[in-house]
């Protein structure tokens, strides 16, 4: 995780004039702050996580065909997330270059049919060796006694399988919108990264 946020400061440094400055996200800046990881004299600007996923890739398929229902632009994000609540037989699928820094390459969202939870899916690129660290992570981090987080290893592919329900993530509320819901999943698994690393 050093290592790649290492590689973020080195890419996102901006000198102006004499001055060196440097955006970064809360949980980001927290992390290099608390690993000593910027040199004296670079100033560390908080970013907001309202644009973090300006860049991203989104679509909105069929829960049971998978087909393609539809492209969406960032603004779709600024939804309620009770639309998959009217929406049941759609998932939405978000690809960003933000998702590199936290072993992701897109996650996946939903409203279960029969718990009527909101569930994250994903593949997260971490080795088979950290299988009891994710574990530990997800039994201490989530809220409800029935966490229900399904993990499984795919050989083939390298990464953990993971499947679980928002709600029983610390900050989740119904009322939140589409954008807050991924920013949550985001410092979550920000979260689980550093902490299994």
């Amino acid at each position: 995780m050093i290592t790649k946020v290492k590689q973020l400061i080195a890419d996102s440094i901006q000198t102006v004039g004499e001055e060196k400055t440097i955006e970064l996200y809360p949980e980001i800046k927290e992390f290099v702050e608390k690993n000593n990881l910027i040199e004296d004299g670079i100033k560390i600007v908080e970013k907001s996580t309202n644009k973090r996923f300006d860049g991203a890739y989104i679509e909105r398929s069929d829960k049971e065909t998978e087909e393609f229902l539809g492209e969406e632009n960032t603004s779709f994000l600024n939804q309620p997330i009770s639309y998959f609540k009217t929406h049941k037989n759609e998932f939405m699928y978000m690809e960003d270059p933000s998702f590199d820094l936290v072993s992701v390459d897109a996650v996946s969202f939903e409203v279960d049919d029969v718990f009527g939870t909101y569930n994250v899916m994903l593949g997260l690129k971490l080795q088979k060796k950290y299988g009891e660290a994710i574990k530990s992570f997800f039994a201490s981090e989530m809220k409800a006694e029935d966490t229900r987080v399904d993990l499984m290893f795919d050989a083939n592919e390298g990464l953990w399988n993971v499947n679980f329900a928002l709600n029983n993530v610390e900050a989740f509320n119904e009322e939140m919108t589409i954008q807050t819901a991924y920013d949550l999943i985001y410092r979550f698994l920000f979260k689980l990264v550093v902490s299994v690393l």
